[in-house]
């Protein structure tokens, strides 16, 4: 083979890597996700309750998008949307309305209900595990194929429910350490479970700074986090890094199973607002007129008994709870400065 010819074979070569995403070992280097399940709570829920039985059917929610209620916990988008972005993929159909909106399955399927947790909480809805339940019903069923699940990445939310029904049903501090364990042990079975059914990327949040939630920095009067709420946080945290670790060891791949690190996102934004266009970091945009009413409340007589701020995209977060659609887009180009989102499209 001359020069000439071995300059062609290479830029050849090349080309073939290039375009079938393989490195020079044959080994695929990018995984282009066709579908996400999404498993968990109201940080990802996208309009699984019913229409009377949440205030996120109510408004002022989903003012911002999609221009009215849509089940949505915020003003608008919410962490499901933006991670399904960042795979090229619409945002998935909830289960609730998946026979109405039937040709959109082939984008996946969100199970998870606002208010739930990995165990049984107040809210009426299927916990993690029923939710995953669903998701092995509807493959029995043959909604989905085990090629369609070969190409899909699962989104698992977990934002501190399970923690705040453990205090209101008078748990003791003393037990709530053993009680955190529990609920990580839980997650990682969650996990491993959805993984085994055959989705091959899995994102798992870690819990958010519960101390800086507008509800916790109320009594400062939304200046200042509750510490002591995020030395719970800091444990779960600790505790689910090494639960995800431990799976990955155990599926021999470090991509597998992905930690979302929602607390130090969160954080970072708290602690430079101004960098993302946000104002009175903790002060809620959508609040009630007085203690003993939320956001989207109205009295007998329709009248709104709740106050929103001039400009949502300023706000960080939307109710006591809930990030606002602005706030959501911070988090979200924070985890994108990490390497973590890119982990979801590597072939394993």
């Amino acid at each position: 083979m001359d020069s000439h010819e071995h300059i062609f074979s290479l830029l050849f070569l090349s080309l073939i890597l290039l375009f079938t995403g393989a490195d020079a070992s044959g080994q695929h280097l990018n995984f282009r996700p066709t579908k996400l399940f999404v498993f968990g709570d109201s940080y990802v829920d996208t309009g699984n309750h019913g229409r009377q039985v949440s205030f996120s059917w109510k408004d002022p929610y989903g003012i911002t998008f999609p221009g009215k209620p849509s089940g949505r916990f915020s003003d608008g988008r919410v962490l499901t949307d933006f991670i399904a972005k960042y795979l090229g993929v619409k945002s998935p159909v909830p289960y609730k309305l998946r026979r109405s909106m039937a040709q959109h399955l082939k984008y996946g399927m969100n199970f998870a209900y606002g208010g739930t947790g990995v165990f049984d909480t107040s809210t009426p809805a299927p916990n993690m595990t029923n939710q995953i339940d669903l998701f092995q019903q509807l493959i029995k069923d043959k909604a989905y194929t085990a090629a369609d699940l070969s190409y899909s990445v699962a989104l698992v939310s977990v934002a501190g429910n399970d923690y705040s029904h453990y205090i209101n049903q008078n748990g003791s501090a003393e037990g709530f350490p053993s009680f955190i364990a529990s609920v990580v042990n839980e997650m990682a079975s969650n996990l491993k479970r959805i993984h085994e059914l055959g989705v091959k990327k899995l994102a798992v949040s870690g819990l958010q700074p519960l101390g800086c939630l507008p509800a916790n920095t109320a009594p400062s009067t939304f200046r200042r986090c509750n510490d002591s709420s995020n030395v719970l946080v800091a444990f779960h945290n600790s505790l689910l890094t090494q639960a995800v670790s431990k799976l990955n060891q155990q599926t021999k791949d470090q991509s597998t199973f992905v930690l979302l690190d929602l607390y130090n996102s969160f954080m970072s934004v708290l602690a430079h607002p101004s960098t993302h266009n946000i104002q009175n970091q903790f002060q809620p945009c959508c609040v009630g007129v007085s203690s003993g009413y939320s956001c989207g409340d109205v009295d007998d007589n329709n009248f709104k008994k709740y106050n929103v701020c001039d400009d949502p995209k300023s706000a960080f977060f939307w109710d006591l709870a809930h990030p606002t659609q602005a706030g959501w887009h911070a988090v979200y180009n924070k985890l994108q400065t990490t390497n973590v989102l890119q982990q979801l499209v590597v072939q394993n």
